[in-house]
């Protein structure tokens, strides 16, 4: 199977508050990339999804807000074992501002995790 991401995902555990027009959804963002987030969560919204998404990573005194879209999704399965149900939510419409910030974020995990190895 070939790799389709384009930028490396860093493992992280953190909350993220989904909102689209008339749901919310509170989950855990289990890996970032400078293009996106995977969100564990049982209740996986459709592809094609835009949403707004409220997290805050740790050391941070505001959250990041992004607009995402849902790219992928990674079901429940009933009597199947399925360890992370869940969806891959794409970045989308990010000011030059945000783009940066999360740049910094991505690139301080990765220089961080990569200095205690």
């Amino acid at each position: 199977m070939s790799e389709r991401r384009s930028a490396e995902r860093i493992d992280v555990t953190w909350s993220v508050d989904c909102e689209t027009g008339d749901t919310f959804l509170y989950a855990d963002i289990t890996n970032i990339s400078e293009l996106g987030i995977f969100v564990r969560t049982n209740e996986p919204l459709e592809i094609g999804t835009r949403l707004t998404l409220r997290f805050m990573p740790p050391g941070s005194s505001d959250a990041f807000v992004a607009v995402g879209q849902v790219q992928w999704v990674n079901p429940v399965r009933m009597l199947a074992d399925n360890p992370n149900p869940g969806m891959g939510i794409r970045f989308v419409d990010l000011t030059r501002e945000a783009r940066e910030r999360l740049l910094d974020l991505v690139r301080t995990i990765a220089y961080v995790r990569n200095a205690k190895n």
